[in-house]
């Protein structure tokens, strides 16, 4: 007898996304959509495929949001999904196959990620390990680690064969905005770890030659030039997006420093 499954998502305007991702999970035992904040169609649509839909606005970073998901699940097992991420339809079956006898606790799943219309095979980008099926009460997502905090588990963990398809960034807009999203949101992090500081050489070295040093690795040494005009425009992009990150934790230093007061000329008088 297969074991229960939940479906365990974060949303926040997603009408765009979620039939498609919701309607390749329509065969598990429950779905539960935490929403922050959707104006759009988002709860009407969670509803229609029979979600547990369910607002949270008090919104502490995507890792945090996810944990409140995980702990609205009923079933024996989750399923942890972004709303822009669908399961093949072999991954699906793939998934009902372990759950009728799992030997572990908790699962890697390959994610292959669509760029501009093309799905990254090269880079480093592929494949895109995942953990995200797990017995319910044995993960928990890692909090205070920027938007892409991942579930924790400590055992032994399988690995499923089948890809989850991730519709990322349909348009180079949205990637830009993501980008811009995540660079401010783990600003924070950067700044806690102690990875920038005020000086000019930290900055060249975290905000410029770290960048450059990630394309290099990434488009040349790890093929990412295979994947076309695709994977020129990802892999550049991706490097800006490591820039600004520092560049905003750089920014973020400098505003807790007291600037001095400007030196007057002699002989002008200070206005009071």
């Amino acid at each position: 007898m297969r074991a229960t499954l939940s479906v365990a998502m974060i949303a926040r305007n997603e009408e765009a996304n979620l039939p498609r991702t919701l309607a390749a999970v329509r065969w598990v035992d429950e779905i539960v959509v935490v929403d922050s904040g959707s104006v759009d169609h988002t709860p009407d649509i969670a509803r229609s495929f029979g979600a547990k839909h369910s607002f949270n606005r008090d919104f502490r970073g995507h890792a945090a949001q996810k944990n409140v998901a995980l702990d609205k699940c009923t079933c024996e097992w989750i399923l942890l999904l972004d709303a822009d991420e669908v399961l093949s339809p072999e991954l699906a079956e793939e998934i009902k196959q372990t759950l009728e006898d799992p030997k572990f606790e908790a699962y890697w799943i390959p994610r292959l990620n669509l760029f501009l219309g093309r799905w990254m095979r090269h880079g480093g980008v592929y494949p895109d390990r995942k953990l995200r099926l797990f017995k319910r009460g044995r993960a928990r997502v890692q909090e205070g680690v920027g938007p892409h905090g991942t579930p924790q588990y400590d055992g032994p963990k399988g690995t499923l064969k089948h890809d989850l398809m991730h519709y990322a960034y349909p348009t180079l807009e949205l990637y830009l905005d993501h980008m811009n999203a995540y660079s401010s949101e783990i600003t924070e992090v950067i700044v806690k770890s102690g990875k920038t500081s005020r000086s000019l050489v930290a900055f060249v070295w975290n905000g410029v030659l770290n960048p450059i040093a990630t394309f290099i690795k990434n488009y040349i040494f790890r093929l990412g030039f295979l994947d076309g005009r695709e994977g020129f425009l990802f892999h550049l992009n991706h490097s800006f997006y490591i820039h600004w990150k520092y560049a905003k934790a750089w920014e973020a230093v400098q505003k807790t420093v007291e600037l001095p007061a400007p030196a007057h000329a002699e002989g002008e008088r200070q206005v009071r």
